[in-house]
């Protein structure tokens, strides 16, 4: 996964599926492309839904790791 520089921000966690999918997306839709959307989650469903919206939509994950309780992505928009 390449490197990068979050253009925003969003803290998610507490949220439950499908929240932080649809705040995701609606952050991704707000940006430019080429911009980057890095969260915080602690809902584990973002491990396995994160990546599924992203293929679905043509964006790219660029980030998808636990650290410690937190799930941190990160997702480049592509078009």
């Amino acid at each position: 996964m390449s490197e990068y520089s979050a253009d925003i921000q969003l803290d998610l966690e507490g949220l439950l599926c499908p929240i932080p999918v649809v705040k995701l997306g609606r952050a991704v839709k707000g940006i430019e492309i080429g911009q980057v959307v890095e969260a915080t989650a602690t809902d584990p469903g973002v491990m396995a839904d994160i990546p599924a919206w992203c293929r679905s939509t043509k964006n790219e994950l660029i980030k998808c790791d636990k650290e410690g309780r937190v799930f941190v992505f990160a997702v480049r928009k592509l078009k």
